[in-house]
Formats: C-alpha cells, sequence, structure tokens
C-alpha cells in the first residue's frame, strides 16, 4: 500500500485562539485502509479531519505551519477539485444539505451539476450511489422530510457520487439510532472492498473495533498513539485519555481481575463469544 495522503509537521491554531488545536502532527495514511479517529471532546479529531479535507485554514482561516499532501502533491493545488478527491460528511447532515434542491436525487445530483458533468454522466452516477446509501426508494422525497438516518444517507450518497478515493467521516451516526448507525457502517465496509481510504472520527468503539483497520488517538491536539486495534482498543488505559474501550475488552479486563486468564483481550463481540466458549469448553474438559 502506498500513502495516499500525508500530514507533514502540522500546527494549528484557529483564529484568537492562544492555544494549538493541532501541535506537530506527522502521519502518512495509507490507501484502502479504514482509520478510525478516537479521543475525548476538544482532543483535535473533528479539527484533524477539516485539516485533511482542506477547511483548515481555507475556511476556518486561522494559523498553519506544515503542510498537507495528497498524492504527494499540496492540498492547496487541487483548489475546486479537491471533492473530487476527497468526501466529507458532516456530523449534522442537515448542515449538508444545498437547501435548493426539492427532491433526493436533485440533492444527491448537486454537486455533480455544479462541476458541470452533463446529463448522461449524472443520472447513473446518482442512481449508483443511491443504490449504495439504500436510498433509491426515497428519489422523489424532500430532503427536508427525511429522518435522520435518511438524511446521513443522503449526505453520504452527495458525496459518493463524486466518486472520490478518500471519504472522511466525522462522528457521522452520533444522531442515529443502532439501525441507522449499522446502515451507515455497512457502507464503509463496502467502500473498503472498493479499495477507498475511510477516516472515521467517531466515539462508538464497539464499531471502530469492528470495521477499522487501524487507530490514531488524539489527546489535546496531539497525536499520542496509532496502530493495531487489537493492541489499542484491548487497553484499560483508554479510559484516561477520555476514550471508552469496546464492551467486550471493558469485561474481559474486569474478569482478569478475578482471575480469568486470556491469551489475548477480544475487542469485537464475535471475538469474545469464541473465547467464552473456548473458557467453557476447557472448564468442561
Amino acid at each position: 500500500m502506498f500513502s495516499i495522503i500525508e500530514c507533514r509537521n502540522i500546527t494549528y491554531y484557529y483564529p484568537l485562539s492562544r492555544f494549538p488545536a493541532l501541535i506537530d502532527i506527522n502521519i502518512a495514511l495509507e490507501a484502502g485502509k479504514i482509520y478510525g479517529i478516537l479521543g475525548a471532546n476538544g482532543s483535535g479529531k473533528t479539527t484533524f479531519c477539516s485539516l485533511l479535507r482542506g477547511f483548515v485554514p481555507a475556511f476556518y482561516q486561522g494559523t498553519l505551519t506544515g503542510e498537507v499532501l495528497l498524492k504527494n502533491k499540496p492540498l492547496s493545488d487541487y483548489g475546486g477539485l479537491l471533492a473530487k478527491e476527497i468526501g466529507y460528511v458532516f456530523q449534522n447532515p442537515f448542515t449538508q444539505l444545498s437547501g435548493v434542491k426539492d427532491t433526493v436525487f436533485e440533492e444527491v445530483a448537486y454537486g455533480l451539476e455544479n462541476i458541470g458533468a452533463d446529463a448522461d454522466t449524472i443520472e447513473p452516477r446518482v442512481i449508483q450511489a443511491m443504490e449504495k446509501t439504500n436510498i433509491k426508494d426515497l428519489a422523489l422525497k424532500n430532503p427536508l422530510h427525511l429522518s435522520g438516518g435518511q438524511l446521513q444517507r443522503t449526505a453520504l450518497a452527495s458525496v459518493l457520487v463524486q466518486e472520490p478515493d478518500i471519504l472522511i467521516l466525522d462522528e457521522p451516526t452520533s444522531q442515529l439510532d443502532p439501525q441507522e448507525t449499522r446502515n451507515v457502517f455497512d457502507i464503509v465496509k463496502a467502500l473498503k472492498e472498493q479499495k477507498k481510504t475511510v477516516i472515521i472520527a467517531e466515539h462508538k468503539t464497539d464499531l471502530i473495533a469492528e470495521y477499522a483497520d487501524e487507530v490514531l488517538i488524539f489527546e489535546k491536539g496531539r497525536l499520542t498513539n496509532r496502530g493495531n486495534i487489537n493492541h489499542i482498543l484491548s487497553s484499560p488505559d483508554l479510559i484516561d485519555r477520555g476514550v471508552l474501550p469496546p464492551q467486550a475488552a471493558l469485561l474481559s479486563n474486569k474478569l482478569k481481575q478475578y482471575g480469568i486468564s486470556f491469551d489475548s483481550i477480544p475487542i469485537t463481540y464475535d471475538q469474545a463469544l469464541n473465547v467464552i466458549n473456548r473458557l467453557l469448553h476447557t472448564e468442561k474438559r
């Protein structure tokens, strides 16, 4: 795998802020992986996502030192074409609506219209994006009349229609019920199968444990840890960093305190089930 996006010596201050929101960030992200971004509120997760998309400092202003490279080229060189390279889905999908379209189909097509795509290109790509996000039956509905989950999937479709290589999701399930949350992550899984790079800032570590290839831990603007999900998410020290470990890891670490040993701490429900079955089988013998 090659590095698709890289941060070099990044430090960033929001306007009028005395304290940096990001401090000395150096990282290269590989193409085709799913990255989970974890940290307490205010740790820098959203700012990091905004940085990768080019919103920092172009939109939010402030002071940025260092550089971000996309496919070995400075992010600033892409200009308006950046939307075709990197898709971004906000925490609140309502803020992503154009507000000028009367149907979901038109809303999904809006980005392609803005870059001057012709009708023969727009229609099949919109249909494909709506099929990927399971909103084809909503095509003629008004976006303002959708549920939160439907709206989030519409926002996803409006980004996927651009066919970006990188998708950034900033806490995309924070306002969704469990079923819609699972729907969003099923879309993420499908994107991975298409070799897309997906970066997800999220508090739901159970889902990050299930879907991510690698995790990045942020604390007070610093990237303090990154790497293998099993090693990082099984650590009880996560709580001290403002991150709740997956439920499977919490249970297993608690059982260790009562003398039950594990070859490795499970971090997903399936892993925990396998461990429990092995323990039960050992007891019977």
